[in-house]
């Protein structure tokens, strides 16, 4: 993946935020493309490991996740 496919376009950066339900101001972002599509080969593994664990704890843990702008993640 280029820069300009990962994040939509040149200097937008946007992040995939998984909430959780029980602990405000926790939860887990990933940097992901305006559609909310993460290259998990970008990830190491413990990003990896982490994601595939909010993604199967959603209505558990976390809420669902949303695409957001962001300058870091």
């Amino acid at each position: 993946m280029n820069a300009r496919t990962l994040h939509g376009r040149i200097g937008a950066t946007y992040e995939l935020r998984f909430r959780s339900l029980f602990n405000p101001g926790r939860g887990y972002c990933f940097p992901c493309d305006a559609g909310g599509h993460v290259d998990l080969d970008a990830l190491s593994a413990g990003q990896r490991d982490s994601y595939f664990y909010a993604r199967t704890s959603v209505g558990r843990e976390f809420a669902s996740p949303a695409v957001q702008r962001s300058d870091v993640c």
